[in-house]
């Protein structure tokens, strides 16, 4: 097995990809986008530096997320209210911070409760524009990545657009039996009135604590929530602790299960178009897999614009965000799904705050 190893790590060392990052003497724009990336998260790590020079722009943009948010204080600026409940769950540091697998968890408890969830999103990185629904054949790159996963998980209705209170009017028209309304990453856009606003934090906590572009916060933290949710115990945050993992298995582009099992052995090619790759390549290889291959990309990779050579003979495992993109050309693509398991204290505390609305009388589930 450990003669195996050095051979493959050998061969992919002498055909290097598109941001692979077991592979040298190529440099790709994604991977230099990936490297640049990786240098602005290390130096919000830190005061150092770079994140001292930028300090100034800091206080600019804080001073615009301020009067910002006191307009809609005032009354300057309105929120649209809904007649159902609004849960947010979004993140103050920008980047990835695992608000998506904990949309599926929290869909997924909702259904179970039968409230008949809907979620809305701006699909960032889509190539359309307006409102628009997703369902089993709209493509990933029509909705968002994430919209598409969070269907694909759930099947719960799901529709994107810029404004997303123009996304949940819509929502509410097509579905009426919707009885909670689910905004994935929405902290920060106000013009949607929230009842319940969750905030997720990965490792990385707050970082430095400064805002963009200093540091990595969107808006200054701590601020007023109503849950906070973190995986990988963040230094200074404190509420409901996380477990992400991997599951059991992988699934293909036709529904078929493979046991990660099966793969123990057998040289792959990893892919990760995320906020943290290496914390999926980490994963992987806890699990016992052999990566011959990986492939760090920026998140929300456009595979279309941008193709990725998998040629190689390695067979090729990748996040399920990264599969719902690669899989009308590459079927066979083995996505592993992320288990999110949060508190059981998380669910008590959610569920409290979600009767409330929904017994108060302004607040009732449809029937």
């Amino acid at each position: 097995m450990g003669g195996r190893q050095s051979e493959v790590e050998e061969e992919a060392s002498a055909q290097p990809l598109p941001g692979d990052t077991s592979a040298g003497g190529h440099t790709s724009p994604s991977a230099r986008g990936t490297k640049t990336g990786d240098r602005l998260r290390s130096a919000w790590a830190t005061r150092g530096p770079l994140a001292c020079a930028l300090w100034p722009l800091s206080l600019v943009y804080g001073a615009l997320v301020a009067l910002r948010r006191a307009a809609f204080a005032v009354g300057l600026l309105r929120g649209e209210r809904l007649p159902v409940p609004v849960i947010v769950v979004g993140n103050v540091v920008a980047g990835g911070a695992g608000k998506t697998p904990l949309v599926i968890a929290l869909v997924q408890h909702l259904q179970a409760r039968g409230l008949h969830p809907g979620v809305v999103s701006r699909g960032y990185g889509r190539r359309t524009r307006g409102v628009l629904a997703v369902d089993a054949d709209t493509p990933a790159h029509d909705v968002g990545d994430e919209p598409a996963l969070i269907h694909r998980r759930t099947g719960a209705p799901v529709v994107v657009g810029e404004r997303r209170a123009d996304a949940a009017r819509a929502l509410l028209s097509a579905w009426p039996q919707t009885g909670v309304l689910v905004c994935d990453d929405g902290l920060q856009h106000l013009a949607l009135a929230r009842d319940l606003e969750i905030c997720v934090f990965d490792a990385r906590g707050a970082g430095n604590g400064w805002l963009l572009p200093a540091g990595p916060l969107r808006e200054p933290w701590p601020r007023a929530v109503d849950l906070v949710v973190h995986s990988g115990a963040p230094a200074g945050i404190s509420g409901h602790a996380a477990q992400r993992t991997l599951a059991d298995h992988a699934v293909t582009g036709d529904g078929r299960s493979v046991p990660l099992a099966e793969l123990v052995g057998q040289p792959l090619h990893a892919l990760a178009g995320v906020a943290q790759p290496e914390v999926f390549f980490a994963q992987l290889r806890s699990a016992g897999l052999t990566l011959a291959r990986t492939t760090a990309l920026p998140d929300h990779y456009d595979f279309d614009s941008s193709p990725i050579n998998m040629d190689g003979g390695y067979r090729l495992i990748c996040t399920e965000k990264d599969a719902v993109k690669l899989w009308p050309a590459q079927p066979a693509a083995l996505a592993v799904p992320l288990r999110l398991e949060v508190d059981a204290p998380f669910w008590r505390a959610l569920d409290a705050r979600l009767d409330a609305q929904l017994s108060s009388g302004a607040l009732h589930p449809p029937t």
